[in-house]
C-alpha cells in the first residue's frame, strides 16, 4: 500500500524559483523509483506525493505560474492568501490542507535542497515521527546575518522551556498524528519548530550544507529577518526577557546606590562638585533607558497575550487551485 506524502511550502514573490521548485522535487521523488538508486536512498514502500504551495498574494505572477503548474500537473495544489499573512500562517495553512500520510515542509527557493526528501522519507518509513533537516553551513549568507541566527539559537537553548535544537529551521518532516497536533495548538504567532518542540515526539536529523539562493532575491531582511523570527520564538517560549529587564533594574539600583554612596563619601571628604555634574546626567539618561528597556519587553508579552486573547481566525483562504474539494481540516 503506498503513502501519500504532501511538501508544504509558503511563497511569496517567487515566480523565478516555482519551475526549479517543482523540478527538483519531481526529481527527488523519481530518483526514490529508479532501480539503479542506492538502496539506503529508497523508501520501504511506494510513495506518491502532492505539493501544496500557499502563496501570500505577490506582484511577480506567482500566482499565474503556480496555476499553469497545476494545470499541467494535478499533483500541484495552490492555497492562495486573502492578504498578506506571512510565512508562519502560510505553513499552518498548508499543513491544515494537507492529506499525507507525512508532512515535509519546505521552502521554494532551493536553499532547503528537495535532493535531502528521500532520505527524510526513508527514516519515517523507518519508525521515526519527526525528522528535522539541519544546517551544517549558510553558504551566501552576510555575516552579520550568521551572527543574529547563532546568537538566537543559543539564546533560545539556554532559556527556552523546551529543547530547540539549533540551525534547524522548518525545513522537517512530520508524521501525520505530529501534523494534527501541531495544528491543534491555536496560537496565532505561529513558531513552527517552538510548536514541534512542544508536541514533544523524538526526532531524527539529517544535515546537509545550505547553499546559496539559484535565483530571485530572498524576501527576509537580510540582517534583521533572523532577529525578527528568533524574537517570536523567545517572547513565546520563554519568559527569559522579563527575567533580563528584572536582573537590569536589580543592576541599575545598585550601580545607584554604589554611586551614591561615592558621592556621600567624596562629600564628607570635602570634594568639590560643579552644578550640573555631568555623572548626574549620565545616571538619569541611564536609569530612564532602562525603564524603556523594561517598558518594551513588557509590552512585546502583553502584545503577544492581547493577539492571543482576540481569537482570529490564523489565516484567510481566498482561493484553492488542485484540489478536488474543500478538506476537512
Amino acid at each position: 500500500m503506498s503513502s501519500l506524502v504532501s511538501i508544504v511550502s509558503p511563497v511569496f514573490n517567487e515566480a523565478d524559483s516555482i519551475p526549479l521548485f517543482l523540478a527538483a522535487v519531481r526529481d527527488a521523488f523519481r530518483s526514490m523509483s529508479v532501480e539503479s538508486a542506492p538502496a539506503v536512498n529508497r523508501p520501504t514502500s511506494p510513495v506518491d506525493y502532492e505539493i501544496i504551495l500557499v502563496v501570500d498574494p505577490s506582484t511577480d505572477g506567482t500566482e499565474e505560474v503556480i496555476r499553469a503548474a497545476a494545470e499541467a500537473d494535478p499533483r500541484v495544489r495552490m492555497v492562495r492568501m486573502s492578504r498578506r499573512f506571512g510565512q508562519p500562517a502560510c505553513t499552518i495553512a498548508g499543513l491544515a490542507h494537507a492529506r499525507g500520510d507525512a508532512a515535509i515542509v519546505i521552502d521554494s527557493d532551493l536553499q532547503d535542497p528537495p535532493a535531502l526528501i528521500p532520505e527524510m522519507i526513508r527514516r519515517w518509513q523507518a519508525g521515526a515521527p519527526l525528522v528535522l533537516a539541519q544546517r551544517a553551513s549558510r553558504s551566501g549568507e552576510p555575516w552579520l546575518k550568521r551572527v543574529v541566527s547563532a546568537g538566537g539559537y543559543s539564546f533560545l537553548s539556554r532559556f527556552s522551556d523546551v529543547p530547540i535544537p539549533p540551525d534547524t529551521g522548518d525545513f522537517r518532516l512530520m508524521d501525520r498524528r505530529v501534523v494534527e497536533l501541531v495544528l491543534s495548538f491555536p496560537e496565532s504567532n505561529a513558531f513552527l519548530r517552538g510548536i514541534v518542540a512542544l508536541v514533544g515526539f523524538d526526532g531524527e536529523v539529517v544535515h546537509f550544507d545550505r547553499p546559496p539562493r539559484p535565483r530571485g532575491r530572498t524576501k527576509y531582511n537580510r540582517y534583521l529577518g533572523s532577529l525578527r523570527i528568533g524574537l517570536n520564538g523567545v517572547v513565546g517560549f520563554s519568559t527569559a526577557l522579563l527575567n533580563v529587564s528584572t536582573l537590569l533594574g536589580i543592576l541599575a539600583a545598585g550601580s545607584a546606590f554604589v554611586v551614591g554612596v561615592g558621592y556621600a563619601i567624596a562629600t564628607v571628604l570635602g570634594a568639590p562638585f560643579p552644578v550640573g555634574n555631568p555623572s548626574i546626567v549620565v545616571l538619569v539618561l541611564f536609569m530612564g533607558g532602562l525603564n524603556l528597556i523594561a517598558l518594551g519587553i513588557l509590552g512585546l508579552y502583553v502584545g503577544r497575550i492581547y493577539d492571543e486573547s482576540k481569537r482570529r481566525p490564523r489565516f484567510i483562504v481566498r482561493e484553492l487551485v488542485g484540489f478536488e474539494s474543500d478538506p476537512s481540516n
